[in-house]
C-alpha cells in the first residue's frame, strides 16, 4: 500500500494523509489525560480539519460555536464548500466566515434549512451526535440501550446519542448520565471527530489487506 490513501465513508471521500504537519499548539499536552487528545488535534490538524483560536492555542476546553463545527466536520467530510446553493441562513451571510461550510453541511441534509443558524451559539452535545451520524452516515441505532436517565424528549435525537455509544465514538459524562444539552468543548469534538474516522479507516485497510 502507498503512504498515502483515500477513504471512502458513505459517498463522501477524505484523504489520508501522507505526511504530519507539525502542530504549533502548546496548550494542548502529549502527555498524561491529554495523550489521545493531542494525538486527535495534532492529526486533525495535519489533515486541515482543525485550526487553533491563535496561531499557537486551540483552547480544547472552550465551547465550540455551531460555525466551527459546520467547518471542522466540512473539512473532515472534504465538502464542497465553495460550489453551492446558498442556504438562506438570515444569520449567515455570503460574506459570513462560515458560511461555505454551513452551506455545504445544508446542501447535505446534514443540518436543516431555516431561517437562522446561530453560528456562534455553542453547540451541544446531542446537536454533535446529529451531525456526527448524518454527515458520516452511521449506521443509526433503532434501540436505546445505554442506561442514560436524561436522554431527550425527542426519540430521533435519542437515537443520534445512541448511535455513537454503539460506534464507542463517545459515552455519557458518567455511566447514566449524557448531558445532552451540555455544550462541547474543542478538544471534546475534535476527539469525537478523531475517533470516528479512525474507525472507518480501520475499516478500509482491513478491506486492502484482505
Amino acid at each position: 500500500m502507498s503512504l498515502s490513501a483515500s477513504v471512502l465513508v458513505g459517498s463522501f471521500v477524505y484523504a489520508v494523509p501522507a505526511t504530519a504537519t507539525s502542530m504549533p499548539f502548546t496548550d494542548v499536552k502529549n502527555e498524561g489525560s491529554e495523550v489521545e487528545l493531542y494525538k486527535a488535534v495534532s492529526d486533525l490538524y495535519s489533515r486541515g480539519v482543525v485550526f487553533g483560536t491563535t496561531s499557537t492555542t486551540f483552547s480544547p476546553y472552550e465551547n465550540l460555536t455551531r460555525g466551527e463545527a459546520a467547518t471542522f466536520l466540512a473539512e473532515a467530510l472534504q465538502l464542497d464548500t465553495r460550489n453551492i446553493e446558498n442556504p438562506g441562513f438570515e444569520d449567515v451571510p455570503t460574506s459570513h466566515n462560515y458560511y461555505g461550510p454551513i452551506a455545504a453541511l445544508a446542501a447535505n441534509n446534514i443540518i436543516q434549512k431555516g431561517e437562522n443558524y446561530n453560528p456562534n451559539s455553542p453547540i451541544t452535545r446531542s446537536q454533535m451526535a446529529k451531525i456526527l451520524t448524518l454527515g458520516f452516515q452511521l449506521e443509526q441505532a433503532t434501540k436505546l440501550s445505554a442506561p442514560f436517565s436524561d436522554f431527550t424528549s425527542d426519540t430521533e435525537t435519542n437515537e443520534y446519542i445512541q448511535t455513537l455509544v454503539n460506534y464507542s465514538i463517545t459515552q455519557g459524562i458518567t455511566t447514566t448520565q449524557f448531558s445532552p444539552y451540555t455544550n462541547v468543548k474543542r478538544g471534546q469534538m475534535s476527539l469525537f471527530i478523531y475517533r470516528t474516522l479512525e474507525k472507518f479507516e480501520e475499516d478500509f485497510y482491513i478491506t486492502e489487506i484482505e
